[in-house]
């Protein structure tokens, strides 16, 4: 049966760490036109971080519960707006994923439907106000329909990276309404929103787990 164990969640989002470590910059780029220009140096901190705090604040077994704290934890590590939208998402998560010890494409698509709730609770945003949502949301929707009778899991997560790129490229149509970014409005029109870059690079990080895992190599 395709699943992932708790034990491999360190590894699963190591992919996240180490792809916002490669784009610190270019995302710190597209900040600094509409907002702050800190958003990589979070994201690499905060996902950096996160499968250290994932192995330090486990619960044996319990995937969701362990999700939950490591992402309290790393709210702490980033307490900026796309910080914390970012640990939300994966508390809420957590939380959807329960007490259980292994997932497979269900699973990774309840966990991606979770995200996007703690997004919405947090932000108070929705799908079409241009932030990290409209990835998050389009990758949720796509992984659901992926994960039927017969998905695996690489086809899932798949699935959820092209969603969240076409809600990327959606955002170019899209005027922002939260933060500096509504202040240069202007500059919006074309450019896609950062936020919502950094969502489509979180989803893409987590698939390298599926290309270099043992039992997922053809």
């Amino acid at each position: 049966m395709d699943c992932m164990k708790y034990h491999e969640l360190p590894a699963f989002f190591q992919g996240a760490a180490d792809i916002f470590a490669e784009k610190k910059e270019e995302l710190c780029e597209m900040d600094a036109n509409m907002g702050d220009g800190d958003l990589g140096l979070t994201m690499e901190k905060g996902f950096g971080a996160l499968p250290q705090l994932i192995r330090e604040n486990g619960e044996e077994g319990n995937i969701g519960k362990t999700l939950m704290k490591a992402g309290m934890k790393m709210s702490g590590l980033v307490p900026s707006t796309m910080g914390t939208l970012m640990a939300s998402g994966i508390m809420e998560g957590g939380r959807a994923l329960g007490g259980r010890e292994e997932i497979g494409a269900e699973g990774l698509s309840e966990f991606l439907d979770g995200f996007v709730r703690g997004i919405e609770r947090r932000g108070k945003c929705r799908p079409g106000d241009r932030t990290l949502l409209d990835a998050m949301d389009a990758a949720a929707k796509n992984a659901r329909q992926a994960s039927g009778d017969g998905a695996d899991m690489a086809g899932v997560i798949h699935a959820a990276v092209e969603g969240a790129r076409a809600g990327v490229a959606a955002t170019k149509d899209m005027l922002p309404r939260f933060g500096k970014a509504a202040v240069f409005s202007a500059r919006a029109i074309g450019v896609p929103d950062q936020g919502a870059v950094a969502g489509q690079y979180l989803l893409e990080g987590l698939e390298r787990y599926f290309r270099t895992r043992p039992d997922m190599k053809a």
